[in-house]
C-alpha cells in the first residue's frame, strides 16, 4: 500500500498540494494549448494567402519562360540558365513559441541582377528571372510557413495529451484521496471525541 495514502494530515497535505500543483498544470497546459492554436490559425491563413500569389507568380514565370524559348530557343536559354549562381544567401534562425521552436528562414534580397550579358538576349528572358525570383522569395516564405504549422500542430497535439491526463486522470486522483483521507481523518476525530466524552462519563460516576 501507498504510504502516501494513509489518513494522516502530512498526508493529506501532501494530496492537497498535489491537486494544487496538478491544477496549476492544467491551466498552464490549455494556456499554451489556446496560444498555439490562434498561432497554428495565422499560419494556415498565411500559407493559403503565400500559395496563391505562388500560383499566380509560377503562371507569370513560366508564360515568360515560354515566351524566351520562342524567341532565342531553348538551347540557348537552357545554357543561359546554366550561369545562374547557386543560392548561398538563405538562412534559418529559430524563434520560440510557448517554448516551442519554429524556424526563422530569411532570403537576403539582391534584387534583378543578370546573369547573363545583355547583348543578345531578349526583354522575356529579363522578365522570366525576375518571375522566378519571386517565386524563390515566396517558396522560401511558404517553407517557413508550413514548417512552423507542421511543429506547432505536433506541439499542440502532445500538449493536448498532457492537459487531458491531468483533467481526467491526475486532477480526479488527487481530488478522491484528498477526500478520502479528509474523511478518515474527521471519521477518527468523532471516535476520539466519543471515546473522550465516554471516559469522562465514567470518571463522573466514579467519582459520584
Amino acid at each position: 500500500m501507498d504510504p502516501t495514502t494513509f489518513p494522516t494530515k502530512g498526508n493529506l497535505m501532501l494530496a492537497k498540494n498535489s491537486l494544487a500543483l496538478s491544477r496549476q498544470g492544467y491551466e498552464l497546459m490549455d494556456k499554451k494549448r489556446n496560444i498555439l492554436i490562434r498561432e497554428l490559425m495565422e499560419l494556415i491563413a498565411q500559407a493559403s494567402d503565400i500559395q496563391k500569389e505562388i500560383d499566380t507568380a509560377f503562371s507569370g514565370a513560366y508564360q515568360s519562360l515560354q515566351k524566351a524559348n520562342i524567341q532565342m530557343g531553348i538551347h540557348e536559354v537552357e545554357m543561359i540558365s546554366q550561369r545562374v549562381p547557386v543560392e548561398t544567401t538563405i538562412t534559418i534562425k529559430r524563434r520560440s513559441v510557448m517554448g516551442v521552436e519554429i524556424p526563422k528562414v530569411e532570403c537576403q534580397d539582391k534584387g534583378f541582377q543578370m546573369a547573363y550579358p545583355f547583348y543578345g538576349t531578349k526583354m522575356a528572358l529579363d522578365e522570366a528571372c525576375k518571375e522566378f525570383g519571386k517565386v524563390k522569395e515566396l517558396t522560401v516564405r511558404l517553407a517557413q510557413v508550413e514548417t512552423s504549422a507542421y511543429r506547432l500542430a505536433y506541439h499542440i497535439k502532445k500538449t493536448q495529451k498532457r492537459a487531458n491526463a491531468l483533467q481526467n486522470i491526475t486532477i480526479p486522483k488527487y481530488e478522491a484521496l484528498t477526500k478520502s483521507i479528509q474523511e478518515a481523518l474527521e471519521e477518527k476525530e468523532r471516535e476520539e471525541f466519543t471515546r473522550m466524552k465516554v471516559i469522562k462519563k465514567k470518571k463522573q460516576s466514579k467519582d459520584g
